[in-house]
């Protein structure tokens, strides 16, 4: 579908991306927020209600096909808002896949109702999560290994260098969120960061080139800081490298940063991958392969089950 010009609940600007976004493009980092089931006691973001509808505008606006949606921290292991949310985009005609949390406490039967869902991950995250500890890599790991899914990590720098030789064990391969929740002065002098080019050279591993704006020390995309960082990813393994908007930017929802505006986020995408086929590899080709959608756009029905 063609971007159009429109006004998005949580993301600044009005513009389509200036870029042409290719058939079949995938944001690999959705929340979804809805009031109707309860926040984790110690939750510590309560943004208000963000919904399919609010999303699909953004999906118009910048001609995105594709969504992965992402339980958030709020809800703990309670998955519900997002399966909820997967049905609902699927309804739709939009192909989406899920990245859910859990305990481990789930059963056999559980997890192969959330695969049938849409579900290809799980999620730990280290920075946000309520009563989330580093000693559930190895069980949350082996737990879904027999699934294909992926473990997808949100930890501090310092932890996940202080983990690099657990996290080169673990049997299912890995996702970094949010640039790895690297700085950009980290790029090239944390060992946090030769641990990820590592864990990315030998296929292990994908980063996921989101939420910007987070690890920016000015809080923005634009932020020339972020571009080495970037493109220390791409160098290393463009194969393993996927984007997301982090829509609905529940951070800056609460006034910690100012609100991203997605076109411009993907505008900034297409400057680090230099656009063409670097640009369509990190945006369809490689999130099709990492969550198991169709080759093509037209495959829905076949794929989506």
């Amino acid at each position: 579908m063609g971007a159009q010009a429109s006004s998005v609940p949580f993301s600044r600007g009005t513009q389509p991306p200036a870029v042409a976004v290719p058939a079949g493009a995938c944001d690999c980092h959705v929340h979804v927020y809805d009031s109707r089931f309860p926040a984790v006691p110690g939750a510590r973001l309560l943004p208000p209600d963000a919904s399919v509808d609010d999303y699909r505008r953004l999906q118009r606006r910048t001609g995105l096909q594709r969504a992965v949606l992402v339980t958030p921290s709020t809800y703990g292991a309670d998955n519900r808002p997002m399966l909820a949310a997967l049905r609902a985009l699927r309804a739709l005609g939009a192909q989406a896949r899920g990245v859910a949390v859990i305990d481990g406490s789930e059963s056999d039967a559980h997890l192969a109702q959330l695969h049938a869902q849409g579900v290809r991950g799980v999620r730990l995250n280290l920075s946000l999560g309520v009563g989330l500890h580093a000693d559930m890599l190895v069980p949350l790991a082996r737990r879904v290994a027999p699934l294909g899914w992926h473990l997808q990590l949100l930890m501090p720098a310092d932890l996940l260098a202080a983990q690099a030789a657990r996290l080169s064990d673990l049997p299912v391969p890995l996702v970094f969120d949010h640039f790895a929740r690297l700085s950009p002065a980290d790029a090239g002098r944390h060992p946090a960061h030769a641990v990820v080019l590592a864990l990315l050279r030998s296929g292990r591993a994908w980063i996921k080139l989101s939420g910007g704006y987070l690890v920016s020390p000015t809080h923005s995309t634009d932020d020339p800081a972020l571009d080495d960082l970037a493109r220390s990813f791409l160098d290393a393994a463009p194969e393993r490298v996927v984007w997301g908007s982090d829509w609905p930017h529940a951070t800056a929802s609460a006034g910690l940063q100012p609100m991203p505006d997605d076109a411009r986020q993907l505008d900034r995408l297409a400057q680090w991958t230099g656009g063409g086929e670097r640009l369509a590899q990190v945006l369809v080709h490689n999130p099709a392969a990492l969550y198991d959608f169709g080759p093509s756009i037209e495959s829905q029905g076949d794929q989506d089950t």
